[in-house]
């Protein structure tokens, strides 16, 4: 570990700390290329009304922006807490390179963060889980897959 990353992750948690004074939850992220911070966030689900807003979404976001660019690779995330699953999720999706993590999932769960049922729900078979889920126009759906692998000059990711 080097002094900056000791140095990025203090920053994320100090985020994290800070946003429990503004109402927020206990969780904070930055990203870093080429060793600047290029965006910085905290969780902002009560403040928002928004559940995805966690801290690694909504510093993901900013740093496309930033960066004017979808694809996050070169890049590394400081996060004051392991990712829940749609924080990973999104987190491969951008092309981050590398995750630094403060506290993990048994530490959150110890605080009434848990994620284990997402986990658990996506082992089962789509005809289990809690939520129903329900195909609907597949005929109709896959026409649109079927035109995106024949169209030229698509920007693929």
């Amino acid at each position: 570990m080097e002094n900056n990353d000791r140095k990025f992750m203090l920053d994320a948690i100090q985020l994290s700390m800070d946003n429990l004074k503004q109402g927020g939850g206990p969780f904070g992220a930055v990203i870093v290329k080429d060793g600047k911070i290029v965006a910085a966030a905290a969780n902002s689900v009560t403040n928002d009304n928004d559940p995805t807003a966690h801290a690694e979404v909504n510093c993901i976001r900013k740093a496309c922006a930033a960066l004017k660019t979808f694809d996050l690779a070169g890049c590394t995330i400081y996060t004051s807490c392991e990712p829940c699953p749609m924080c990973l999720g999104a987190i491969y999706w951008a092309h981050i390179d590398k995750v630094f993590y403060g506290n993990n999932k048994v530490d959150a769960r110890n605080i009434g963060f848990d994620d284990s049922f997402i986990y658990d729900e996506i082992d089962l078979p789509i005809d289990k889980r809690k939520v129903e889920f329900i195909q609907l126009l597949p005929e109709e759906a896959i026409k649109t897959f079927q035109t995106w692998i024949e169209m030229d000059g698509k920007t693929e990711y």
